[in-house]
């Protein structure tokens, strides 16, 4: 698989995709260290040992690099517990700076919420990061779907970047 690269200075903008994805109940954030375990755990049961320990690199980072996505529990909050807080559902996450700096992925959606643009807001959201922290290009490595990156951020296929074993 090839890796692409991506100018981050001409990413397209971030409200179009966040705004119906908030007004669906899904928030996507930065992870935070606490929750290390639960997260590597998730990804190493969806998507795999590699993946899972990239989620604890990224996570003992400072910043953290790993985004995530959460869909809000619907459920009512008693009203005589001051300390309750609604419950979050895990249903994706995306990577940056773990295999090297300036280096996105991998990126993953729990497979029933696909083809809701979370995959899209999770890219987005670590590209306009990544921009906020002064890289002018970011590089996709491995890609599997070259054509959502195409279509989504302009990115482009790096020449003779597959990986020979």
């Amino acid at each position: 698989m090839p890796d692409m690269l991506v100018k981050l200075y001409r990413l397209p903008p971030l409200a179009p995709v966040m705004d119906p994805l908030t007004a669906e109940g899904i928030r996507i954030r930065r992870a935070h260290l606490d929750e290390k375990h639960g997260i590597t755990h998730w990804v190493e049961a969806h998507f795999g040992h590699g993946w899972a320990m990239g989620c604890e690199i990224a996570i003992a980072h400072r910043p953290v690099t790993c985004y995530i996505a959460v869909v809000l529990d619907q459920s009512p909050i008693p009203r005589d517990d001051l300390y309750a807080v609604p419950a979050e559902l895990l249903i994706g996450f995306a990577l940056y700076d773990v295999g090297a700096k300036g280096l996105f992925g991998p990126i993953g959606v729990r497979e029933d919420y696909r083809g809701r643009d979370i995959g899209t807001g999770l890219l987005l959201r670590s590209l306009h990061t990544m921009a906020d922290d002064g890289y002018d290009y970011a590089v996709i490595g491995q890609v599997g779907p070259a054509e959502f990156y195409e279509k989504t951020v302009g990115a482009v296929i790096i020449e003779d970047s597959e990986r020979k074993n």
